[in-house]
């Protein structure tokens, strides 16, 4: 278990779901970690199952605040020396209608979704360039390709602007050995979407969308992450990585 032996990996939304997941699975790889998360409970719950002072640093904080980017990267750096690997994984969905949609609403959608991972991409992308070497991952979402019936409009949107931020940094940055590439899940039990799988009749409608016939598992997504994050993907920049059971196949 050495894809990532002597990697630094930055996870935002690191402590539950997704991020949480990958966090475990890239430590247990050999990766020095760095997790971000805007619930401190969760953050000390996933800090004491890691338990390790020289592996793991951990920042609560929102990932839509710049200053907070700066000394996050600047103290990784003083102990670390470099960053590796970036999961731009934090998120929000929003659950009204879009005629009742307040702006303040779709503006905190886009920060999460599509300003925070320009932030994150912004604060390390020197030090990457610096080694000659990176990968950032940005989980986007199925629906930041395709429309819906349901999900919302702030959300998509949100979603599609991350996707193609991840194909410009690509085209831009291959030149310093700089991978960006996205991934895209389709429906994930997760803590964001527990309430609303919660619902039969919606669980039962996105069972059928899905020709696999179960809704994704966190480690679903993580272990493509893992592939992603891995010099065994030296190659691969610009793409989208779909991991839905097969529901964009329909």
């Amino acid at each position: 278990m050495t894809r990532l032996k002597n990697k630094v990996s930055i996870i935002t939304g690191g402590a539950s779901g997704i991020g949480e997941a990958i966090s475990k699975i890239f430590y247990h790889e050999g990766s020095k970690i760095c997790v971000i998360d805007n619930n401190s409970d969760k953050l000390e719950t996933f800090e004491k199952s890691i338990n390790s002072k020289d592996n793991l640093l951990s920042f609560n904080f929102d990932v839509s605040n710049e200053e907070k980017w700066k000394n996050c990267i600047k103290i990784i750096l003083e102990k670390w020396s470099k960053v590796d690997i970036l999961v731009n994984n934090a998120g929000m969905s929003l659950r009204s209608n879009f005629e009742e949609m307040k702006k303040s609403e779709w503006d905190k959608v886009f920060a999460v979704n599509s300003t925070a991972v320009m932030l994150g991409t912004q604060n390390v992308i020197g030090n990457m360039k610096k080694n000659k070497s990176g990968s950032i991952i940005n989980i986007s979402s199925i629906f930041g390709i395709v429309g819906s019936a349901r999900s919302s409009t702030a959300y998509h949107a949100s979603k599609g602007s991350s996707r193609i931020f991840t194909k410009t940094i690509a085209a831009q940055y291959g030149k310093h050995n700089i991978r960006s590439n996205s991934i895209h899940p389709g429906f994930t039990d997760t803590p964001m979407t527990e309430d609303i799988h919660s619902i039969e009749e919606v669980r039962d409608e996105r069972l059928a969308m899905t020709p696999m016939g179960r809704l994704g598992t966190p480690e679903d997504i993580a272990y493509g992450a893992l592939y992603l994050a891995s010099d065994e993907s030296s190659w691969v920049t610009g793409s989208e990585l779909v991991i839905d059971g097969g529901e964009t196949c329909w």
